[in-house]
């Protein structure tokens, strides 16, 4: 058992240590995680719900969500040689979340002692900035339709819903963010697309066709490495909620792995 499956190859007892010095928080929808320029000496790690990383929003500019923090997927400092890091962005919950909140210490001892998983968190990190970068060049590039298009389809493999599709609860004003665009935009391109069956809504999600995004399905893989024996979401990679207490309690008798 273990909080991510980067921690797969770590001994029991230094997994064991870890959950001890981690803590699961609850946020509601819209509840700011993590504040622009705020103090932090955590990393943060999805294990349910959805994240978004907002710049902006200050002296009249308008806020941008700059990208998604889905389940399995982190937030952190953009180097570990620190205990603590100042936030270059907000953290908002797009959707009711639970994260675990690691500490970036803890974080950089077990990559100093286990070089695999320094190696799997770059790549985590490389893939993180290859989907922002390849999002710049879509607001760049294409038109409105084509663009809320694809920000639809990628919604639907980051928070899907029950009946399929995506949570209606994503905002047209979160997907504007994304996008690049303003809400009335993306409002006007929505009820087109429904208009000629491009989209459509039930109860619990709204749903894309998903052939106009067949170009970008590569982007949408999950950021999780992959490797022979790993255990894949359905299996349940991070520690269940009910059972971190009892872990916590163990690793206090734990001997110090350090």
């Amino acid at each position: 058992m273990y909080l991510h499956s980067l921690f797969r190859n770590v001994p029991a007892a230094e997994r064991v240590a870890l959950v001890a010095q981690s803590e699961l928080r609850s946020f509601r929808r819209n509840e700011t995680v993590l504040r622009m320029d705020e103090w932090t000496d955590k990393v943060y790690f999805v294990a349910s719900g959805l994240l978004r990383v907002v710049v902006g929003g200050h002296g009249g500019a308008a806020a941008v969500t700059t990208d998604f923090v889905r389940p399995r997927d982190l937030f952190l400092s953009p180097t570990l040689d620190e205990a603590r890091y100042q936030s270059m962005a907000n953290l908002v919950a797009a959707l009711p979340s639970s994260v675990y909140l690691i500490p970036a210490s803890a974080l950089h001892d077990i990559c100093a002692r286990h070089p695999s998983v320094a190696l799997e968190l770059l790549e985590l990190t490389v893939k993180r900035m290859t989907i922002i970068r390849s999002q710049l060049r879509r607001i760049s590039s294409l038109t409105s339709e084509t663009l809320v298009a694809r920000v639809l389809y990628e919604l639907t493999q980051l928070a899907p819903a029950d009946t399929g599709g995506f949570d209606k609860r994503n905002s047209q004003a979160v997907i504007a963010s994304y996008a690049g665009l303003s809400r009335e935009v993306v409002n006007k391109t929505m009820r087109e697309m429904e208009n000629r069956g491009l989209l459509w809504k039930d109860e619990h999600g709204i749903h894309v066709v998903a052939d106009f995004a067949s170009t970008d399905h590569g982007s949408f893989e999950s950021l999780e490495p992959h490797a022979a024996g790993d255990e894949r979401e359905g299996d349940t990679p991070f520690i269940a909620p009910d059972e971190l207490d009892l872990l916590r309690a163990e690793g206090e008798d734990e001997p110090d792995t350090k």
